[in-house]
């Protein structure tokens, strides 16, 4: 039976434990909702060594990975997962990258570091776009008012729907170690997405606000422009993305989205936590 010891039980690690079936153990930074403190040694010493499969989803910090520098020790003979990001390949001008690709050209240095470190290990590092899914969307943030396009031409991004990603990483379980990009068939500007998420809502396209305007995180997450492929997560995982593009996510999940004032802020879940 697969022994699951998740580090970081954010929002797209909940859905790989979920998905996972078996015995899964996790860390928060506080131990909540019946988790173990990533600060806890013995704890997570105790529940990494009786796992069979470790996925971390944590982000580094500073100059290091947090989990393989205090924990980098008890990993040896274990499945090895790591959430990473498709941040690693920068700005591509808009053309297609896979896994082939150069993959320290992200704007942070310590992601491409803890990238290539999960590597170097044998893990399955899954390099992941722009996550969406339940209570974490376009439609949230176009139903508080709170989005808003650039009018920026020929940008566009790639994209994930959570439960893609916990398939994804399931469907990993029984492959070799390697990089699969866990991403939709259809890269697509962030307007374009945001606008389709209004007319789903029927409500107006959100406004259009220059990028001087953005803060300087967004500003540079913005100047990036890239396409995607998932190509050996097909080919080697045996992966399908239940939900190919932007459209088919988005309709799904307006089921369950209603119009609120703009000054209710969206429903949001936390990111990936120790």
């Amino acid at each position: 039976m697969t022994r699951l010891f998740v580090f970081g039980l954010g929002y797209a690690a909940r859905a790989i434990a979920a998905a996972a079936g078996g015995a899964v153990m996790a860390t928060t930074r506080d131990g909540r909702d019946g988790t173990i403190r990533f600060d806890d040694e013995a704890a997570v010493r105790a529940g990494v060594a009786a796992a069979t499969h470790v996925l971390s989803s944590v982000p580094p910090e500073g100059d290091a990975d947090p989990v393989l520098a205090r924990y980098g020790d008890t990993l040896s003979g274990k499945w090895l997962g790591y959430l990473s990001s498709t941040g690693v390949y920068g700005d591509t001008g808009g053309a297609w990258v896979d896994e082939d690709a150069p993959a320290d050209r992200g704007r942070r240095a310590n992601r491409n570091a803890a990238d290539a470190a999960w590597r170097a290990l044998g893990a399955r590092v899954f390099r992941l776009p722009g996550i969406y899914g339940p209570g974490r969307s376009a439609l949230e943030r176009v139903a508080a008012g709170t989005a808003q396009r650039t009018g920026v031409a020929g940008q566009v991004f790639s994209r994930v729907h959570v439960a893609d990603i916990a398939a994804g990483v399931v469907a990993g379980f029984a492959a070799p170690p390697g990089v699969y990009n866990l991403a939709d068939d259809e890269p697509a500007p962030q307007d374009d997405v945001l606008a389709f998420a209004a007319q789903l809502l029927g409500l107006p396209a959100p406004r259009v606000v220059p990028l001087s305007d953005l803060s300087p995180a967004a500003r540079a997450f913005h100047l990036e422009n890239r396409r995607v492929a998932n190509g050996r997560a097909r080919r080697v995982l045996g992966w399908r993305p239940l939900y190919p593009d932007y459209r088919a996510g988005l309709r799904a999940l307006s089921a369950t989205t209603s119009p609120m004032p703009a000054s209710t802020p969206p429903a949001t879940a936390s990111g990936d936590q120790r």
